[in-house]
């Protein structure tokens, strides 16, 4: 590579890198994107996060032909096809733009200008105007004695590529990855344990919603130990023997693979950040302002590596902020976003945008609840068609302003439900104004005209 110095350098295949990228570069920018893996092209999403989850929970919800283990087996070849066939196009989409070079290297820097990025014996040195740093999250494996060395440890990377089916599945940790697992597992047709420290699962969903999303997964075959602390993880030669206390007692559980969903953490280690001048938090999170810049003006952090909400979406949006910053009027910060939504795609899903009932309670706002159970709702004949009546539908609403605080859908479609609920919410749509308004029939979305006809379940 003769001309070494870029007008951007981007440091991981992210969403919100691999945008920014694309866009700068058909300005005629130049840019080089550093990814460490040719795995990774198009970033954790499409490899060994949204894409490949999702499909399998789609597999395990359609279940084909054959044994559990034969299913799970396709299921798996599937979504290897499918990362394998996104990540081609992730790499042609910067690889098509003449003014990007795409480079396989671990990345590090050596000073605020200059990234030296290593392939083997092969080093090159770059610099760069601007320099964004997207390279995501990682699993966090609990120092648990036993557990790091064991031979059927998994972290959501490896369990999603798994050949074989376990039996016998430990999940540690009862919030949102170790619930869609245990969901999807379940499902293929493992024996599911769920091993949480905390009271129960999913510790920011409000009470009722966390109870509804317990007895799904119960009645699909999951098992859940609350105030489990795990303290000592032993291969045997049948699988892995899990010890743990929990009221006051030890227990042991035997199982084929345990899964550690404990959490994620920003990967920074070995970017050589103190070089470059840039500030992390206590986290190991990028520290960065507004604007997404470190503590250096001219480089950026984006996705999940800046600390901040760990969505592909959120990631995008970040991408558009930088853009603003670089080649707009500049005004575009994280100040801008109100009502971020989310989905834990157990079976089914659970999408949750705005306040808990919980919280908007604690600031003392003058709450009313409406909410209802799916199978009761007469309007939403969509459930029944396609026989997926389980869950819950619950608003949290300003009863003094009809505002919409906030909202919990436990039910079918609700990933998608969650989106125009999020959109009336930005744009001060009322409650009242979401009831009555006119929906395609028959569908999910009319649940809203009965629900929030409601008369309240709980005023505060």
């Amino acid at each position: 590579m003769k001309d070494t110095h870029f007008d951007l350098l981007v440091i991981g295949f992210g969403k919100g890198g691999k945008t920014l990228a694309a866009t700068m570069g058909r300005l005629g920018k130049r840019v080089a994107m550093v990814e460490q893996s040719a795995a990774m092209y198009g970033g954790t999403c499409i490899n060994i996060g949204c894409a490949p989850t999702k499909a399998l929970v789609h597999h395990a919800e359609h279940p084909g032909a054959g044994s559990p283990g034969e299913r799970h087996r396709q299921a798996v070849e599937d979504t290897r096809s499918l990362t394998s066939a996104l990540r081609g196009k992730n790499f042609a989409m910067l690889d098509t733009i003449d003014s990007v070079v795409v480079i396989t290297g671990r990345a590090e820097f050596l000073d605020p200008k200059t990234v030296r990025v290593t392939a083997g014996n092969d080093v090159l040195e770059l610099g760069a105007d601007t320099i964004v740093v997207n390279t995501g999250a990682e699993p966090i494996v609990p120092p648990i004695p036993g557990l790091r060395t064991s031979a059927h440890l998994l972290t959501s990377t490896e369990l999603i590529d798994l050949d074989h089916l376990p039996q016998r599945l430990a999940i540690l940790g009862g919030g949102y990855v170790g619930v869609e697992f245990a969901s999807v597992y379940a499902q293929f047709g493992s024996a599911v344990t769920v091993l949480d420290a905390g009271p129960r699962i999913m510790p920011r969903e409000d009470d009722d919603i966390a109870a509804a999303a317990t007895g799904i997964l119960r009645d699909a075959g999951v098992e859940f130990v609350a105030g489990a602390h795990v303290t000592d993880v032993r291969d045997t030669g049948e699988g892995v023997k899990i010890t743990y206390e929990a009221g006051g007692r030890t227990h042991t559980l035997a199982a084929d693979d345990v899964l550690a969903a404990t959490g994620r953490r920003p990967v920074t280690e070995g970017l050589g950040l103190d070089r470059a001048g840039v500030r992390t938090t206590p986290s190991g999170a990028i520290e960065v302002d507004e604007s997404l810049r470190t503590s250096q003006p001219h480089i950026y952090a984006v996705g999940d590596v800046n600390g901040g909400p760990q969505f592909t979406y959120i990631s995008l949006d970040d991408s558009r902020i930088i853009t603003d910053q670089l080649i707009g009027a500049g005004r575009r910060s994280t100040l801008d976003r109100r009502f971020v939504p989310y989905t834990v795609f157990m079976t089914p899903a659970l999408s949750r945008v705005g306040l808990t009932e919980r919280e908007a309670v604690e600031q003392g706002l003058p709450v009313k609840v409406v909410e209802k159970a799916v199978a009761d709702i007469a309007g939403m004949p969509r459930a029944k068609i396609v026989g997926e009546t389980r869950g819950l539908m619950k608003f949290v609403i300003d009863r003094e302003t009809d505002e919409l605080l906030g909202a919990a859908l436990l039910s079918i479609d609700s990933q998608e439900l969650i989106n125009a609920v999020t959109l009336a919410m930005r744009h001060g749509v009322t409650a009242s104004e979401l009831r009555d308004a006119i929906y395609t029939h028959p569908s999910s979305t009319e649940a809203f005209n009965e629900v929030l006809a409601a008369p309240p379940v709980r005023e505060a």
